[in-house]
């Protein structure tokens, strides 16, 4: 077995035998792969870490040359040669730094007794300082990081141990540890209560107090809370300090500060302002993967720890990490418990039980949490201290809207560096003097990169290890091959020169049609569709992008680009037909998708006749009705996008089909800002179309939309040109269904009276072409409008038929918003137990079919009958329901409204629900 020794003298052992790996530089080349155990580690990156800045004229040749011999002494499959550089092709397991690593990693999330062996195990690993006999600055750097681990750990085994109860067989070490870091005041508390326990109380204080003598004098500050704590309970002889107990525990989780870190003041500021609130801290830092998040919560962390000094907390909650797991507050909560000195077998069970015992440990300190990465808000908020003199940061890619909501997050949105921000990080990491001499070609480098944090870094890093080369130099370079100038190895999903020519043909054109995609990602259906190829060989080459990072795989079988790479993508687009042909393909993927979760969401609409869709497309399979509104949701963004690259290749049928597709799902949802924009490019389709069905039915449609969103005069002026087309062209459904549209139009301005009159001429016109579903939801409209004019008998009497149709022909919305009207109706003519009935009865429905949007206003509406029925609890929870659902939807209207009447709940009548009702479609 082939074992590789860092922790101590470089060594390679075969079945315990040391072999010989060759000089020194040599050497610092296996070292250098080593470090990086079984992933790829560029040749520009290994020139830097062997020579540093002292590379010689033909280093990349020496460099091989190091790397033929390794090859020969190890073998070509240990020692290999992959796309942009090697890899040491092992099992990490076999390197002692990773072992080391491992076994840390293990001992911190176990109990102290187990946690004990396992950092003596880890600590056992080293045999002296580390990469002995490797020279270089590179070797020297990790020499100390390397060493600083080792004490970090030696730190967290005497934490362990007294924990446990131990302190006089811990004097002797404490002692040696003590005298080389005389300022680490967790060591020198440490010791102070190893030699309490050992009895040494008077060397204990006097210990503290050199401590101190020196901290003043050195750093001009006292000692912390927690060494100031330990050092009275000492002085007042505490018995929980005896053996039985632990010290004071103090978590330092925070990782290393990032460094240089420039730019971001006002940021910066805006984390000071929010702080200095009075309240908790929660800044809930949001921006794209690379833009700097964690950057700028670390280094305001850092410079603000010595506020919190009962603690930091830090956990990645890998909320948009590559393995698509994100971590459960219910295990970050186990982490933050134990570092708070909690024994493992005390920790609760239940995330309720963890969050509250959290809060109570940190009620009275002073304790700072970083919440990095986070996906949602309730991933988030059981992990929230709740008392005043904490603080939390937050970061994720998304807004966490419900945690501003409910919690007063301050919402830190971050965007590119400003030009000096961008400046100043280019200074940092190659000097004042370079990028002065040359702040022409400094300008054009920061615009190339588009002043994006992570890819300005890699182009740094890139000048740094060619400090010979001009800055114009590597503009121009960067000016000629884009992003494929960058490297491939660094964490940004960037495009490298190097990656693409190890690509075959036929992946760089799939890769090429993934940059002009319609939507922010693609799922393997629609990536098949693109491509014109099998699933199968579609999922390998996506495979193969994903191994370069060149795509990123997302949970739910999803491929994602950066903005960057995606950018670059694109001007690799294929010729003008291959382009043309690929987009049509994924075009006719989504409308023919879209338009069978229509049929499933819909089935009494009018059937839409597509052309076929082109050769080898294949819409996805949507079992029910449920599957179709999880495509649709999941889809949406991708179909908007879809609509619009049809209009720009003047496929003038698929832009009014695709928008004909989505109206259920924009009215389930309330997306009625989309649906105006989806419409709005419709009627300039229909322009073009001969049918003048299609005129009649877009401006129907977006007078609709304009109607729901309160845009009275423009909802009406397209609604009566739907209605002056559809007579000269006696197309009578569809004056049926604009009468329909009018009477919800002039209903939502107030007007019932007129409301009416169109609701009634829609149910005649229905009855003559013999259209039963919709006669029964005309039918609704005209009870509705007549209750809301106190013919309440009138009403139920037209309610009542709409019911009996709706259930004949097997009509569930229809039905729900009959049964939603008649509930209405019972509450306004005294028959609240009826209303309540009624209303249940079509939430429930709404629910099974999806229809939030009109679940939010039943909601509503129940909350009344139960009020006139002194059940205000019940009254309470359908209010909060709808109240959230509002919010959701982005209803401010209804949403005040409904908070008003939540707090009006106890001491006056609630104000009355507004208009609602579905409208035909056709």
């Amino acid at each position: 077995m082939i074992e590789f020794h860092l922790l101590g003298g470089m060594a390679v052992t075969v079945d315990g035998a040391v072999i010989d790996v060759g000089p020194a530089r040599q050497r610092c080349v296996l070292a250098a792969l080593a470090v990086d155990a079984g992933r790829v580690v560029s040749v520009d990156r290994l020139i830097g870490r062997v020579w540093a800045q002292d590379a010689p004229p033909h280093a990349r040749a020496t460099l091989m040359s190091y790397l033929s011999r390794l090859r020969g002494v190890l073998g070509d499959a240990v020692v290999v040669r992959r796309t942009g550089g090697y890899a040491l092709q092992v099992d990490r397991s076999v390197v002692d730094l990773h072992r080391f690593h491992d076994l840390c990693a293990r001992a911190r999330a176990a109990d102290d007794r187990q946690a004990v062996a396992l950092w003596r195990q880890a600590l056992g690993l080293w045999r002296g300082e580390a990469l002995t006999g490797v020279d270089g600055e590179w070797a020297a750097g990790e020499r100390d990081r390397l060493d600083q681990e080792r004490w970090e750990a030696e730190c967290d085994l005497a934490d362990a141990l007294l924990r446990l109860g131990h302190g006089e067989d811990l004097v002797a070490d404490l002692t040696a540890r003590a005298g080389r870091r005389p300022l680490d005041e967790r060591v020198a508390g440490q010791y102070v209560l190893a030699l309490h326990r050992a009895g040494r109380t008077a060397d204990a204080l006097a210990h503290y107090r050199r401590v101190r003598q020196r901290l003043v004098e050195e750093l001009g500050a006292e000692p912390g809370a927690a060494l100031r704590e330990l050092h009275r309970r000492v002085l007042d002889a505490d018995p929980a300090l005896g053996a039985s107990a632990a010290t004071a525990v103090v978590p330092r989780q925070l990782p290393a500060p990032p460094g240089p870190f420039t730019g971001r003041v006002a940021e910066l500021a805006r984390l000071d302002e929010a702080r200095t609130a009075g309240t908790v801290l929660i800044s809930a830092i949001g921006g794209a993967g690379g833009i700097g998040k964690t950057w700028l919560a670390l280094a305001w962390a850092h410079r603000h720890a010595d506020e919190f000094p009962d603690g930091q907390l830090f956990v990645d909650l890998r909320g948009f990490s590559p393995d698509g797991r994100p971590v459960p507050p219910e295990a970050a909560l186990s982490g933050f418990l134990t570092a708070l000195g909690t024994a493992p077998d005390r920790v609760p069970a239940a995330l309720e039980d963890r969050s509250a015992l959290f809060r109570s440990l940190v009620a009275d300190r002073r304790v700072l949490v970083v919440l990095d990465n986070a996906a949602t808000a309730d991933q988030v908020v059981p992990l929230l201290p709740g008392n005043p003199a904490c603080a939390a940061l937050v970061t994720g890619r998304t807004r966490l809207a419900s945690l501003i909501d409910r919690h007063g997050a301050r919402h830190l949105n971050l965007d590119v560096l400003s030009p000096d921000e961008a400046r100043a990080l280019l200074a940092a990491r190659l000097g004042d003097r370079r990028v002065a001499a040359e702040p022409d070609a400094a300008d054009e480098l920061i615009a190339l990169c588009g002043r994006y944090p992570l890819a300005l870094s890699i182009t740094a890093r890139q000048a740094h290890t060619r400090p010979a080369v001009p800055l114009a130099e590597l503009a121009a370079e960067l000016r000629d091959l884009g992003l494929e100038a960058l490297d491939h190895d660094t964490g940004l999903p960037a495009v490298l020169s190097w990656s693409l020519r190890d690509l075959t043909g036929e992946q760089r054109t799939a890769f090429a049609l993934l940059g002009i995609a319609p939507g922010p990602d693609i799922g393997l259906p629609a990536a098949t569709a693109l491509t014109g190829r099998s699933p199968t060989w579609t999922r390998a080459v996506l495979r193969v992008l994903e191994d370069v990072s060149l795509v990123e795989r997302r949970p739910g079988n999803r491929y994602a680009m950066h903005d960057l790479v995606r950018a670059y993508a694109a001007t690799l687009a294929p010729p003008e037909p291959q382009r043309r042909a690929a987009l049509e393909r994924v075009v006719d993927f989504y409308l023919h998708t879209a338009l069978a979760a229509d049929r499933l969401l819909d089935p009494h609409a009018s059937p839409i006749r597509p052309d076929p869709p082109a050769p080898g497309v294949h819409p996805h399979p949507l079992p029910d009705q449920a599957a179709a509104l999880a495509w649709l949701d999941a889809e949406h963004a991708h179909l908007l996008a879809a609509q619009h690259t049809a209009a720009a290749g003047h496929r003038h049928r698929v832009v009014w089909q695709l928008a004909r597709a989505l109206i259920d799902f924009h009215q389930r949802t309330g997306r009625f800002h989309d649906e105006l924009v989806v419409w709005r490019a419709a009627l300039d389709a229909a322009e073009h179309l001969p049918d003048p069905a299609t005129r009649i039915r877009a401006h129907r449609n977006l007078g609709s939309a304009h109607a729901r969103l309160g845009r009275h005069e423009e909802a009406t002026t397209h609604l009566h040109r739907s209605l002056d087309l559809a007579e000269r062209h006696h197309a009578t459904t569809d004056q049926a269904a604009t009468h329909y549209d009018l009477a919800l139009a002039w209903g939502a301005r107030g007007d019932d009276r007129r409301a009416l009159d169109h609701a009634r001429r829609a149910v005649e016109l229905y009855r003559q072409v013999d259209r039963p579903v919709w006669e029964a939801v005309a039918l609704n409209a005209t009870g509705w409008y007549a209750a809301r004019l106190g013919d309440h008998d009138t009403a139920r009497e037209h309610c009542r038929a709409a019911l009996a149709l709706n259930r004949e022909h097997h009509h569930p919305d229809g039905e729900a918003d009959t049964l939603d009207s008649l509930g209405w109706i019972d509450h306004r003519t005294g028959r609240h137990r009826e209303a309540v009935g009624h209303y249940h009865r079509a939430l429930d429905l709404y629910r099974t079919l999806g229809n939030t949007y009109m679940a939010a206003n039943t909601l509503d509406g129940l909350g009344h009958p139960h009020l006139a029925l002194g059940e205000h609890d019940l009254a309470r929870e359908a209010w909060r329901e709808a109240l959230a659902l509002y919010r959701e939807q982005g209803r401010d209207d209804d949403a005040e409204r409904v908070r008003r009447q939540l707090d009006d709940l106890d001491r006056r009548p609630a104000t009355d629900p507004g208009g609602r009702g579905a409208r035909p479609r056709a």
